[in-house]
This record gives structure tokens, C-alpha cells and sequence, in this order.
């Protein structure tokens, strides 16, 4: 069912993109998909903040608008995310929330129903027992429309997480050959050292640094295959 005010309200206007130079301390630091995903503990929050409200609970009334404020900031800055995503990301964002079947109408429209709900909560508006029954009644759409939009920035996490683990492992590799490579150095130096004797001293010096670099780079190497391997076992 389309929400359709029954009492004139104020009109709902969502906040502009957010500037990541400036992110709220609610936002600042959370990855986007436990931002999405706090999207659905803040929808049913403000629902029940609501309902409590409508009791002439003045302090219910205030946390619900915070908790609104804080919805709306938050879907802002998870709206703005495209800009600064890969072509392939920014596109599955958009096709999340704009395409054929994108959830952003239904969150609109939630906040749209939210917001005027609580004004006529404030202004105890005669009909705002009907806005709380479509309220309720939303509860398992938007709870829907949050979890595909979770989905959906898990799904663009753990692509990225991928990716960068192929990256780490061919790093990995790179390192082991040329490690080889410095051993084989290494060991032909030290050979010419010893054959050059009493001249060959200074040589075999830098031989033998050499040779301990390629043991320090052989540990490092296998950290971090070792650190590679746990993170693809916990993906």
C-alpha cells in the first residue's frame, strides 16, 4: 500500500550525499556493509520508538527523530558509495537501489511514512492511529529492502577481499623467485670469495649480508603465505 499522508505534515526532504571529509561519528569508521546492515536494527528501533511515542511519551518521540536522523544520514552517505566504488561495484549498487527492482523506493517510502508519522504524533493529529498500523505494516517490506541492500555490499566486500588476496599471493610469489634468485647470487659470490683468498675477504662480507637478507625475505614470504591462507579459510 502507497503511503498517503492523512494530515497535511511537513514535507520529508533526505540530506544531500554525505562528504567523507566530514562523515557524523555514527558513520565515520564502519565499513559500508555493517553500515547497511545497522540500517535493519535502526528501522525496527525507530518502529518501536515510534509506537511509544504515540502514548505522549515525549522522550520516545525525540529518540525516534534522532534515530531518523541518523537513518537518513547513514542512507545518504551508502547512496553517495558509487562514487567512489570500481565501474562493476558502483553499477551493482545502483542496480540495488535504482534498477528494475531496487529497494531505494521502498526505503523512501519508509522514511517518507517515519517522518510523517512523527509529526502527527507531535501534533496529535486525530487519524495518526492509521499512520501507526501502515507503519507496522511496512515492517517486513523494509526489513526486506535492507537485507538485499546488505547482500549486496557483503557481496561487493568479499569480491574486494578476493581480489586482494590473488594480489597478496602473486606478490608472495614474485618475492619467493626473486629470493631464489638472491641465493643463487649469494652462493656464487661466496664461492668467488673463497677462491679469490686473502682478496676476496671484503667480498665475502657482502656475500654473507646477502645471504642473510634472502633468510629474512625466505620468513617474510612465508608469513605471509601462512597470513593469506588463514584469510581465504575465514572468507
Amino acid at each position: 500500500m502507497n503511503h498517503q499522508p492523512t494530515n497535511a505534515v511537513t514535507p520529508f526532504t533526505p540530506r544531500a550525499p554525505i562528504s567523507t571529509q566530514a562523515l557524523p561519528a555514527h558513520i565515520n569508521g564502519l565499513s559500508l556493509v555493517n553500515l547497511a546492515a545497522r540500517q535493519r536494527m535502526l528501522s525496527q528501533r525507530m518502529i518501536l520508538q515510534t509506537l511509544l511515542a504515540a502514548r505522549d511519551d515525549g522522550q520516545r518521540l525525540a529518540e525516534a527523530r534522532r534515530s531518523l536522523q541518523i537513518f537518513t544520514e547513514s542512507q545518504s552517505h551508502l547512496l553517495a558509495t558509487p562514487r567512489q566504488l570500481e565501474p562493476a561495484s558502483a553499477q551493482k549498487i545502483a542496480a540495488t537501489y535504482h534498477g528494475p527492482r531496487g529497494v531505494g523506493p521502498v526505503i523512501e517510502g519508509f522514511m517518507q511514512l517515519m517522518h510523517s508519522t512523527l509529526e502527527q504524533i507531535e501534533r496529535r493529529a486525530p487519524r495518526v492511529s492509521e499512520s501507526l498500523i501502515e507503519l507496522v505494516g511496512f515492517t517486513d517490506r523494509i526489513l526486506e529492502a535492507l537485507n538485499t541492500a546488505t547482500t549486496a555490499f557483503d557481496d561487493i566486500t568479499r569480491a574486494k577481499s578476493d581480489a586482494m588476496m590473488k594480489e597478496l599471493a602473486g606478490i608472495v610469489g614474485d618475492i619467493q623467485s626473486v629470493a631464489k634468485e638472491a641465493k643463487v647470487v649469494s652462493f656464487n659470490a661466496q664461492i668467488m670469495a673463497a677462491r679469490a683468498g686473502q682478496h676476496g675477504r671484503e667480498f665475502a662480507v657482502v656475500a654473507n649480508v646477502l645471504s642473510d637478507i634472502t633468510g629474512e625475505i625466505d620468513g617474510l614470504t612465508r608469513k605471509a603465505a601462512v597470513l593469506a591462507d588463514r584469510n581465504k579459510l575465514a572468507a
